[in-house]
């Protein structure tokens, strides 16, 4: 069964990435893109292509630009993004065993709502499921 078989026999809503005029790969290879999202909204919103790039594009500057802020991104029955903060720390260099210190930095972690959780493991997903 194809994803888009499985996410249709599932009831679930949303763009289906997997409905392109790309080649056919393997569900292991295969790996959503920018073009594969705005050939989604392009095909569900009726939009033109050039209006569904400039769509998808529109929202993903959004997301990033809140994440820059630190502020989190939350997408109801998908997931919530989050920027943290991992402070300066001595890690060891595993060959060698030698001390190397790691820098300070921000790193943006993902946690999936429950909803999205259950589609992945093939489970029905009720009305109560959505309150992620």
């Amino acid at each position: 069964m194809t994803k888009s078989e499985t996410m249709a026999a599932a009831g679930a809503p949303g763009l289906l990435a997997a409905d392109t005029a790309h080649a056919p790969q393997t569900a292991a290879s295969r790996t959503v893109t920018r073009v594969d999202l705005a050939e989604a909204v392009y095909r569900s919103v009726g939009l033109s292509r050039k209006e569904s790039a400039l769509l998808v594009q529109a929202v993903l500057d959004e997301l990033a630009d809140a994440l820059i802020k630190g502020e989190p991104v939350k997408l109801s029955s998908f997931g919530r993004f989050a920027v943290r903060e991992k402070p300066e720390r001595v890690g060891r260099n595993p060959k060698t065993g030698i001390s190397v210190p790691i820098t300070q930095r921000r790193v943006l972690s993902f946690k999936p709502s429950s909803v999205l959780k259950a589609r992945i493991n093939g489970q029905t997903v009720t009305e109560d499921d959505t309150e992620d």
